[in-house]
């Protein structure tokens, strides 16, 4: 039987691995779905990613748990690959309520979303590709992810590569700021930027393991904080280079600004151009960083459950 927790209105549908995990105090590692979905990486590289990011969970020692709408109930630990890597409609933080009240049979979460779902549950560590965050132009659209208020607002760690190369990364880092984020630098002194190992610009502080981040985020749970952000650089050898993707980018804005894209579309719409500018390049580097982070966020998780754990 699968087990589910009422929240009120709401029913959270948890898979029996991950609550059995969680009620012993296991380490847990949340993932999105929307990468993994077709609104992410193309077919058949997002059924890799999924099989990559679930295997690096559990060879980390961590159970994955994989957050998802389906048929209108919000799951923890979905198991459907099939489903999960098809057709999907996208499912921010905004969008939990009606996936759930119109009964959507696929809803795929993205970081808001995700995070949400993954403090409902009580999972500590969420594990991406790379936030939404301030989006260039800013200024005059006021376009803003919904990932910034929920890195803030709920006591998650989130691992990831930085935030997406195409946004306005030095607005990013002070919107997380302001939201009172903390962000650590995984073995890293720069601000990665997705694709790319180094924004150029300074991460606010560094961090060498696990347990300094368990250390870290306890602390400021306990002094009523909300979420902690970890970014890691790609590994090395799957990193594109900076110049190379800027350009890309560019071009790709142009695009979809001529095309009338706006708002959440935003993201897809760049990241395909993205793919087809560098030539398919920027694919398996999303799927390296998507593996990436996921190791080590089961790292964060179990040294998380270690430190929940009184000492013996």
């Amino acid at each position: 039987m699968v087990p589910e927790v009422s929240l009120s209105v709401v029913t959270l549908r948890i898979a029996p691995e991950v609550d059995a995990a969680l009620t012993d105090g296991r380490a847990v590692v949340a993932l999105e779905s929307t990468i993994f979905s077709e609104l992410g990486l193309p077919t058949p590289s997002n059924r890799l990613a999924l099989d990559q990011c679930l295997a690096a969970v559990t060879a980390g020692g961590a159970v994955p748990a994989l957050t998802a709408v389906i048929e209108g109930q919000p799951t923890v630990g979905a198991s459907e690959p099939d489903l999960i890597c098809g057709p999907a409609r996208k499912v921010a933080a905004r969008e939990l309520g009606v996936a759930v009240g119109q009964q959507w049979s696929y809803g795929a979460t993205t970081v808001s979303a995700s995070v949400t779902l993954a403090a409902a549950a009580g999972i500590e560590v969420f594990a991406t590709g790379g936030i939404g965050g301030v989006h260039r132009g800013w200024s005059e659209t006021g376009d803003i992810s919904a990932d910034l208020e929920a890195l803030a607002r709920w006591p998650v760690v989130t691992v990831s590569a930085g935030a997406k190369v195409f946004l306005d990364l030095p607005a990013t880092l002070e919107h997380l700021e302001t939201g009172g984020v903390p962000v650590l630098g995984w073995r890293c002194d720069d601000f990665p930027a997705f694709h790319a190992r180094s924004s150029g610009l300074a991460s606010p502080h560094r961090v060498e393991s696990a347990t300094e981040v368990a250390a870290i985020a306890r602390a400021h749970w306990e002094l009523g904080g909300g979420g902690v952000l970890v970014v890691a650089p790609v590994p090395e050898s799957d990193a594109l280079d900076p110049d190379r993707i800027e350009q890309a980018v560019e071009r790709a804005l142009l695009e979809s600004a001529a095309a009338g894209v706006t708002g959440a579309a935003v993201t897809p719409a760049v990241l395909g151009a993205l793919a087809d500018a560098t030539e398919g390049d920027s694919v398996p580097t999303n799927l390296a960083l998507a593996a990436n982070n996921a190791g080590i966020a089961a790292e964060i998780a179990v040294a998380l459950a270690a430190s929940a754990r009184p000492n013996d």
